[in-house]
């Protein structure tokens, strides 16, 4: 029984769904049911019920659930003790514009707890890089916002935002109850730097080239609003000075909290970070 076909396991069992437990996994769905069916025939009993509802743990796959989850955290320590004793024991993050989101504080208590002897060194970016530094190297692992070009990086989905428009609160358009990407089209938005991410810039452009200032951190784009009325996109819940008002965008697709790390990276620490991140964003 291989401790990658247990991973694969543990992603549908939680996921209960094929689909989304191969994206999870960064492969496609059918070698992933293979190994599931392998692991069936290997072990002598049907772990799972499908059907066309999506996917149910049966007794026997419960039981194995909770002791794959057990031998995968002890195979994960071994990788990180040796790491810690070969002085690997540091991570970079990189992190994108606020990180003061919730998520990121318990995620920084749950790593602390998992790693006390880690030394955790942050690297706050602004909007013009998406992958935090990645690329350059300046990072290990990046906590950051999608879309942006994944080539040769893991991407793991932490959280979907839905999204709204930032206006001035005395903007006519700021007592609506929600707003349209069509409201906004005659309007000056933020703009990134021609050479940022042509996926980024899509989505926070609402997928339209836009006229108006060109920024690059978070406290540009709200001073752009604030002096001259320009308008653009933010994800809802975010705390905004009274001055400026977030109106929900309901044909806005949500933005997607992410945790990336290079692919040929590795440092053993990542995947321990992924794994707790996923953890704390869903709490």
């Amino acid at each position: 029984m291989e401790v990658r076909t247990l991973r694969y396991f543990v992603a549908v069992a939680e996921e209960l769904h094929f689909g989304r437990a191969a994206a999870r996994l960064h492969i496609s769905q059918p070698p992933l049911s293979r190994a599931i069916k392998r692991l069936e025939s290997d072990i002598g009993a049907v772990l799972l019920h499908r059907s066309p509802a999506g996917v149910t743990l049966t007794p026997a796959g419960a039981v194995l659930l909770d002791e794959a989850r057990t031998l995968l955290d002890r195979a994960d320590r071994i990788g990180e003790r040796v790491a810690a004793v070969a002085g690997a024991a540091t991570l970079t993050v990189g992190i994108l514009g606020d990180g003061t989101d919730p998520g990121a504080t318990r995620l920084a208590a749950a790593f602390r707890r998992r790693h006390p002897d880690v030394e955790v060194r942050v690297r706050e970016t602004d909007l013009t890089d998406p992958t935090c530094g990645l690329r350059a190297g300046l990072v290990d692992i990046a906590l950051t916002r999608g879309p942006f070009d994944e080539t040769g990086l893991t991407v793991h989905r932490l959280r979907a935002d839905p999204v709204g428009a930032v206006l001035r609160a005395d903007d006519p358009l700021a007592h609506r109850d929600t707003l349209r990407l069509p409201d906004l089209v005659d309007r000056q938005w933020f703009r990134f730097p021609a050479d940022t991410d042509p996926a980024w810039q899509t989505y926070w452009h609402g997928g339209e080239p836009r006229e108006g200032p060109v920024v690059r951190a978070v406290q540009e784009c709200l001073q752009a609003v604030l002096w001259n009325g320009t308008v653009g996109m933010t994800p809802l819940g975010h705390e905004h000075p009274d001055e400026l008002a977030v109106v929900p965008l309901t044909d806005m697709a949500p933005s997607r909290v992410v945790v990336a790390w290079n692919e040929s990276d590795a440092n053993p620490l990542i995947p321990s970070f992924a794994r707790i991140a996923t953890a704390a964003y869903r709490a």
